[in-house]
């Protein structure tokens, strides 16, 4: 009892820890001692290991320019003294980097001058039997005499460095010899402090247990702040709050005050203060809703308004949730969320699908009056016109035969235009079904349909086989029909048309001027003709309703169908591109997406 008496005693507590504290502050000592001295060692032989390879580099270089020498003495082929221009510069150097690694040990100092002398004289040597042999001097005793004394200099080179090797590592093997017996204690001295330290490390176990209790609430804290977090990641623009059931009492976070138009914790956060903010319209709703959150505690999602001081009036969104902490207190996590943008945007919807509808409504009354109103007078002026020339014809001028051919002309360019809009309103509904059709049966049924113009033309058409796609059969067919229309009136005159319908797949990636698909795989069909064509700085423009590049005395047309092949593309959530060359043809490819 009396130990644990003191043991529990502050003072004691203390002294253990600092005693802890001082045992690890000298384990971190011995540790930082020994990992220097197993740094110094390896500091040792690395230094070691580069003078080593020092000495290497300079007897190498000896040896090649000796090599070089005596190559050139037996072929007298010049070649082999290219490496002798190198190697003096390479033996400065390797020397002035001993000397650099070698400042601190006075006797390879010293060797080091005496390998320099020798070195030098060998070179002297080298150089005088070498300007014999390049005087093709190599029988005189002179050569002889200096090419044997250059043999000797270089063995006296080749044993100094020799030396100075033995004596390097002579001098590894004292400093590891030093440190290895130092190093040898170390480890066993520091596993006995960490025994030591974690026994009383242990001893203060069960005091620092005791804080756990408020850790615990800490860590509480933090997950309802962690779950309020989640919530508030799933909603934008929203505050938290939380209702203390037991206590009757709430919190509020800084963000809901900025919600209610006021600076953060600048009230109570009481429910009647909040209830002060709500829309008269929707307080009783609201409160009913409390009531019923504090009967059930709970609070499903509910709506209602609030107005700031300025006047400003905000749509809410709420929530709430119960949490129950381990010691079984209850609390109803909540978070609130202005949605007054998703009430905006959803009556700006509401808004233009009326306007939408509207327009759909007319466009409807449009496409009754080209179809009735508009085609029967222009039926009647066309009969009148017929039977004016059929009776009247001899009795009329020569302008007034031009005046009828004219009238008739126009006529039809108005029939032509009025068929072609209810084609192109009918282009735009999008209530067809999609159906899995062969494509090649449409296609053929498009050429059926012109058959007429293609034989007059000459035109020959080709076309891949297609596999068959889930389409809206007559717009496909639409389609097919408009385009190899155009390139039989685009044709160029006094040549035969000659139309080529390719297929293949291209990837999304792989689309022209496409940044983003929806889908991965399109069918490409593309019709290539060898037409007029057209300068490729109109290949948009070509699409637009009305749209036309010729005049319409030199080719017939409203500008209306490639708007339509647009559109039934645009329909199937697909594109369209058109390349063209000036007298040269065109190529239009349509990319259909392949769906799963």
């Amino acid at each position: 009892m009396k130990f644990k008496s003191i043991y529990n005693s502050e003072r004691i507590l203390k002294i253990i820890f600092g005693l802890s504290l001082f045992v690890v502050l000298v384990m971190g000592g011995m540790s930082y001692q020994l990992i220097k001295k197993l740094s110094k060692s390896f500091e040792d032989v690395q230094h070691t290991y580069q003078i080593h390879i020092e000495l290497e580099k300079l007897l190498s270089a000896l040896k090649d320019a000796e090599s070089g020498k005596r190559a050139f003495i037996i072929s007298q082929d010049s070649t082999f003294l290219e490496p002798l221009l190198s190697s003096q510069s390479e033996l400065e150097s390797s020397l002035e980097r001993l000397k650099l690694l070698t400042k601190n040990n006075p006797a390879q100092q010293k060797n080091i001058a005496e390998l320099k002398i020798k070195i030098d004289k060998n070179l002297e040597i080298f150089e005088k039997t070498l300007s014999l042999a390049i005087a093709n001097k190599t029988d005189s005793p002179e050569f002889i005499s200096s090419f044997k004394e250059g043999r000797q200099t270089m063995n006296s080179v080749r044993f100094k460095i020799m030396d100075m090797t033995t004596h390097e590592s002579e001098e590894l093997g004292i400093r590891k010899e030093k440190s290895s017996k130092t190093l040898s204690n170390a480890p066993m001295l520091i596993y006995y402090a960490l025994i030591f330290s974690l026994l009383i490390l242990l001893l203060t176990y069960l005091q620092i247990s005791k804080n756990l209790r408020i850790l615990k609430e800490k860590n509480e804290l933090l997950e309802t702040f962690k779950e309020s977090t989640t919530q508030s990641e799933i909603i934008s623009k929203h505050g938290n709050w939380i209702w203390y059931i037991e206590d009757n009492t709430f919190e509020y976070s800084d963000n809901l005050y900025r919600l209610l138009g006021e600076e953060p914790q600048s009230f109570p956060a009481t429910l009647e203060n909040f209830m002060g903010f709500v829309h008269p319209d929707d307080l009783d709703k609201l409160t009913e809703q409390v009531n019923k959150m504090m009967e059930n505690e709970d609070l499903p999602f509910i709506h209602y308004r609030i107005i700031q001081k300025n006047g400003s009036i905000k749509h809410f969104k709420a929530y709430g949730k119960v949490l129950i902490d381990s010691d079984g207190h209850k609390k109803l996590l909540g978070t609130t969320a202005d949605i007054t943008d998703e009430i905006e945007n959803y009556r700006l919807i509401e808004e233009r699908n009326l306007e939408l509808e509207r327009n759909n409504k007319e466009l409807a009354s449009f496409n009754y009056v080209a179809s009735h109103d508009l085609q029967e007078p222009l039926r009647k002026i066309q009969t009148f016109i017929s039977r004016l020339e059929d009776k009247e014809k001899a009795n009329l001028s020569d302008n007034g035969k031009l005046y009828i051919t004219r009238i008739k002309s126009s006529s039809a360019r108005m029939r032509s235009l009025i068929d072609d809009l209810l084609q192109f309103s009918r282009t735009n509904k999008s209530e067809e079904a999609f159906e899995d059709s062969n494509i090649n049966i449409l296609l053929e049924t498009a050429k059926h349909d012109l058959a007429e113009i293609i034989s007059d033309k000459r035109a020959r058409i080709s076309s891949d086989s297609i596999p068959s796609m889930k389409v809206i059969p007559f717009q496909i067919k639409q389609l097919f029909l408009n385009l190899i229309s155009n390139s039989l009136k685009y044709s160029r005159e006094n040549v035969a048309p000659v139309i080529t319908i390719s297929y293949s797949q291209t990837q999304a990636s792989d689309l022209p001027k496409i940044k983003f698909s929806k889908h991965d795989l399109y069918h490409t069909i593309s019709i290539k003709d060898n037409g007029i064509g057209f300068d490729q700085e109109y290949a948009e423009k070509i699409f637009i309703l009305f749209n036309r590049l010729h005049n319409k005395n030199e080719y017939s047309g409203t500008g209306i169908g490639l708007s339509i092949c647009k559109k039934i593309v645009e329909n199937h959530n697909g594109y369209i591109t058109a390349e063209g060359k000036l007298d040269q043809g065109s190529v239009f490819t349509v990319y259909l997406p392949i769906t799963t």
